[in-house]
């Protein structure tokens, strides 16, 4: 018996091993494949006082995080009409690791990444992936087989998972994923249930999974509390008009310098509407957080020209690029292309 039980957890230790390995596999990738070449960083000198300076790099490792934004999104588009078995998960994890070895590359020209940094991207990408293929794994197997038991008419909590999962996707782009509340959700599916084989399936599959990230959400949430979460305003420098740029929400007036005015502004996706709106106004940007480079992403049919990655979005038809450009050129990409660009991605 007892030579049996070994037997079984030596061969569940080997699994889990290579679990490890494969999870691992592609930050060795990036490591070793994705190295840029070793550019000397052009000089520049800040206007800004250094307390208000955010390294260059940052604003292309801000997208990394951005990208488990975007398959959420993505995911709850193609299960607005779909099922969980249609999205491509396989895809949403490449892509995570795609983008990440395209900036690696791009990297040493802005300052390069420290390892702190790219740390934290290697473990949000290890979970990323690990988390989206225990579900493809349920999914395409257990879930699918509801699906098939549901017929064509979608049940009432294939309904009600979808907008949960759009109102989370809308969530996450200005508040960090751990404020959600995944109890409410869970409360949500068993008062809103109709007692079918498909919802008590979806009630069980994602009940667990909701549980687990609540969880998971109190940890991660007490952990930012002890190392302070990060800065939620930024200042830059704009040539304009006080007028023009008075009266936005959000936006202070610091002061005026002979280069501009001075700006604080807020971060994250509310950061992307008011450049946008200060474009519209006539406002050119001068520096942003000390830098004189910015990326951003954009949506259009076809990848755009000189981007630095472009993948296709799930559930949408259209594409997403990366693209990177000087800070002194993105009014007036935003005054052309405004349409067309999601987000501004900010140090």
């Amino acid at each position: 018996m007892i030579r049996w039980v070994w037997k079984w957890v030596k061969r569940l230790l080997v699994v889990a091993v290579l679990l490890l390995l494969v999870l691992l596999a592609p930050v060795g990738y990036v490591e070793v494949a994705c190295r840029g070449k070793d550019y000397i960083r052009k000089e520049y000198e800040p206007l800004l006082t250094p307390e208000w300076h955010r390294a260059e790099g940052r604003t292309l490792m801000t997208y990394p995080e951005w990208h488990i934004v975007h398959a959420y999104d993505d995911y709850a588009e193609v299960i607005s009409s779909g099922d969980p078995h249609d999205f491509g998960y396989f895809r949403a994890v490449g892509g995570f690791w795609g983008s990440l070895c395209a900036l690696s590359k791009a990297s040493p020209a802005h300052g390069g990444f420290d390892w702190t940094t790219k740390q934290t991207a290697y473990v949000i990408g290890v979970s990323f992936t690990a988390e989206l293929m225990l579900k493809a794994a349920y999914e395409e197997t257990v879930g699918r087989v509801y699906t098939w038991i549901r017929g064509s008419e979608r049940a009432a909590l294939d309904e009600v998972s979808a907008r949960q999962a759009r109102d989370y996707a809308a969530f996450l782009q200005q508040t960090p994923w751990y404020k959600w509340d995944f109890k409410g959700d869970i409360a949500e599916h068993a008062e809103a249930s109709e007692g079918s084989k498909r919802d008590n399936e979806r009630r069980l599959a994602l009940g667990i999974e909701f549980s687990a990230k609540s969880a998971y959400a109190g940890v991660i949430e007490q952990a930012v509390a002890g190392v302070g979460a990060d800065a939620l305003r930024l200042r830059m420098v704009v040539q304009g008009e006080r007028a023009q740029l008075e009266g936005l929400e959000g936006v202070e007036i610091i002061e005026s310098r002979p280069e501009g005015l001075v700006l604080e502004t807020p971060r994250y996706r509310a950061l992307t509407e008011l450049m946008k709106e200060m474009a519209e106004r006539g406002a050119d940007f001068i520096e942003i957080a000390g830098n004189d480079d910015i990326m951003l992403t954009a949506i259009a049919d076809t990848p755009l020209p000189g981007a630095l990655y472009a993948r296709e979005r799930q559930g949408y038809g259209d594409t997403r690029s990366l693209v990177l450009m000087q800070v002194t050129d993105l009014a007036a990409f935003l005054r052309e292309n405004g349409d067309m660009v999601e987000h501004v991605h900010d140090y």
